[in-house]
């Protein structure tokens, strides 16, 4: 049985950030595009910073598929919290990519588990990432929080239980033993990204992915393809970073405005570019309160599968 090479599998999932900064997305960060603190090259860094934790994840995957290790020694809590580790080292924008990397090693792990054939199956990886989330333990928990102290992301609020803001919470998970996937069910309705670890990248895999994938295949514009691809997925999904810092009812509205914009033809239309760059304006107001950084998390998450099908540019 063949498996793909970790360093490839890297090199797909770095490749997939780097095009998702790229591009022009309402209210993100992107070439063309900064925040007063957070700027496009933080996230060059970023990508760079964590492609050697990407091939680390892999190669225990495919240790894993060949019987030399378990799933629970794949270790994903401290591959997290090393990979921040490193983003936070090699650039000062901030937290850039904590969600990103939360839906990116856990992909890459399970791609290190699926067998190469005349083409990659992202079902059978989507099958092996189930198992890989599922089988994470109390201290890759622990670990999860010490990724979060280190990212600091904005927005964190608080959680019903076993809340990272509470000093005693990192004891309990140990003593309770409450593995990192039990933590992401407690905190899957207030959090897209949990909710992906435990609906096994429903949004990802089945609205995210076929969307780009297509476009992609037609050789359509990869601006356009990734914008796209991002309103449709924040139209129907609120993005929970925004609700978190600024009410759900607040998110929701952002999300209608993008189908708005979609409604419209988005960059396919002139009248449909105009309100594209007016809900762009609007998302930036306010401190970039506004700002839909887990349907960006998302999109990369997406992307990363193109990738690993064999999209190149």
């Amino acid at each position: 049985m063949q498996y793909c090479r970790p360093r490839q599998i890297s090199q797909c999932l770095e490749l997939a950030i780097l095009l998702e900064a790229s591009a022009h997305k309402p209210g993100n960060v992107s070439l063309v595009t900064n925040f007063e603190n957070t700027r496009f090259e933080h996230f060059l860094a970023s990508a760079v910073a964590a492609t050697p934790s990407f091939e680390l994840a892999a190669e225990r995957g495919t240790a894993v598929a060949e019987g030399k290790s378990t799933l629970a020694e794949i270790g994903l809590g401290q591959l997290i919290r090393n990979c921040a580790a490193e983003i936070d080292a090699w650039q000062h924008g901030g937290n850039t990519l904590l969600g990103t990397i939360i839906l990116l090693l856990p992909i890459a792990a399970a791609a290190g588990m699926t067998p190469v054939g005349k083409d990659f199956d992202i079902r059978r990886l989507r099958k092996a990432l189930k198992l890989v989330v599922e089988s994470t333990t109390a201290a890759d928990a622990v670990n999860l929080y010490e990724a979060i102290k280190i990212a600091n992301p904005g927005g964190l609020g608080g959680a019903p239980d076993l809340d990272i803001n509470d000093p005693s919470s990192e004891a309990r998970i140990l003593r309770e033993n409450v593995s990192l996937f039990q933590v992401f069910k407690i905190a899957e309705k207030y959090d897209t990204i949990c909710s992906e670890w435990i609906n096994n990248y429903s949004v990802t895999f089945d609205m995210a992915y076929p969307s780009p994938a297509k476009k992609l295949e037609n050789r359509n514009d990869l601006n356009q393809a990734i914008i796209h691809t991002f309103l449709e997925v924040l139209a129907s999904v609120p993005d929970t970073f925004i609700a978190r810092k600024v009410g759900i009812e607040r998110s929701r509205k952002v999300s209608a405005n993008a189908q708005k914009v979609l409604d419209l033809g988005g960059l396919k239309t002139a009248s449909g570019t105009r309100i594209l760059h007016r809900f762009d304006g609007q998302l930036r107001r306010s401190n970039n309160l506004l700002n839909p950084g887990t349907t960006a998390d998302i999109v990369s998450a997406a992307l990363s599968l193109c990738v690993l099908s064999g999209y190149r540019p």
